[in-house]
């Protein structure tokens, strides 16, 4: 996604609330780290300045947990995410077949986010339902006996839900 995000004050406010309340125990990077990902939907290196001032910690330190873990990420992710589990178990039972066909329906390749900024796909190596393969989830939602039909379906389900308005409070 290449437009430039910008965050809300309620976004920074909330964050500055939530990292006070971490700083209270020991050890508040990671559930720091954890809340700028959920409230930002990535932890950019303005956001990593912030938890660098605030925590004392070194922005390379940051950076390094940020860019190690893979539920992190430095870039904005989809509205919607997709991964495809391409671990051994699901890999032989043809989810390599099922990230093609996601990466053909949307434009995109893994790791990418379509244009529109409402779909991210995302290779991940397990899922933990193994017994299910081949196993993709999206939205955190798993769809297990992966097939291509099974993709198209979900894939125009997403579609839909791309042309509903959104419901304003």
């Amino acid at each position: 996604m290449n437009k430039k995000q910008e965050f809300t004050q309620d976004q920074l406010t909330l964050f500055d609330v939530k990292i006070l309340e971490h700083m209270k125990k020991p050890g508040p990077l990671m559930p720091v780290l954890h809340d700028a990902q959920e409230i930002f939907g990535y932890i950019p290196l303005k956001i990593q300045k912030i938890i660098s001032k605030k925590l004392d910690v070194s922005i390379a330190t940051i950076n390094g947990v940020v860019t190690f873990y893979g539920n992190f990420s430095v870039e904005p992710k989809g509205k919607h995410q997709i991964h495809v589990c391409l671990g051994t178990a699901c890999y032989v039972r043809g989810s390599k077949n099922l990230m093609e066909t996601f990466e053909n329906h949307f434009q995109i390749k893994d790791g990418e986010t379509t244009k529109d900024g409402e779909i991210t796909l995302c290779s991940t190596r397990c899922i933990g339902a193994c017994g299910l393969a081949p196993v993709f989830s999206v939205d955190g939602h798993i769809h297990g006996s992966g097939t291509v039909a099974k993709v198209h379906q979900v894939a125009k389900d997403l579609e839909e839900l791309k042309d509903e308005p959104e419901c304003v409070d």
